[in-house]
């Protein structure tokens, strides 16, 4: 098994925080990965993304040409990227950013509006916590327990007061299908 994804926005929303969250998770949960960061000479606003390989065995490249998963945070990364999800493949998409199209039939579309849920929780700053919920509630190969060792490594690491909102907000990404 090896699966590709791309995470996506702009610069600012914790793109590659949320990449290294991703990739430590599969890291804890005994799996082979690679992460490839990418983004412009902008600190904020400017575009981000990461890529994270998985793999039961060694990766095969870093740098794939299609992608089996893309978690999008803004429009323009959904412009970009829906090109680049595999047929069959998934993208998931901030509805609260991003209009709800679905420019290809065939692949999946997820839309949850995780900019919105991360302000109930009091701010947008944990909206890419947010959207590991929801990428982990349509991805089966993401263990919720992974994804939770992972928040704790990366952002317990140097933040721990900031852990029991991450935790909110990765929970209310979980649900966040049942609520749309």
């Amino acid at each position: 098994m090896e699966k590709n994804f791309i995470i996506a926005g702009f610069g600012g929303q914790g793109v590659l925080l949320a990449g290294t969250v991703l990739a430590n998770a599969f890291m804890l949960d005994d799996k082979n990965v690679t992460w490839y960061p990418c983004y412009g000479a902008e600190m904020r606003g400017g575009t981000v993304n990461c890529e994270i390989v998985v793999s039961d065995t060694e990766v095969s490249s870093v740098h794939k040409q299609d992608t089996d998963y893309a978690l999008v945070l803004n429009q323009q990364s959904f412009d970009r990227f829906v090109e680049r999800v595999k047929a069959g493949g998934t993208i998931v998409a901030n509805s609260t950013l991003v209009a709800e199209a679905k420019p290809r039939n065939d692949i999946n579309y997820v839309f949850a509006p995780m900019t919105k849920l991360a302000n109930d929780l009091g701010t947008s700053k944990v909206t890419n916590i947010v959207s590991l919920g929801v990428l982990t509630s349509v991805c089966e190969i993401i263990s919720k327990d992974a994804m939770k060792k992972g928040i704790d490594k990366v952002i317990g690491a140097k933040k721990k007061d900031l852990l029991p909102l991450n935790y909110k907000a990765y929970e209310s990404g979980l649900n966040a299908l049942s609520l749309v």
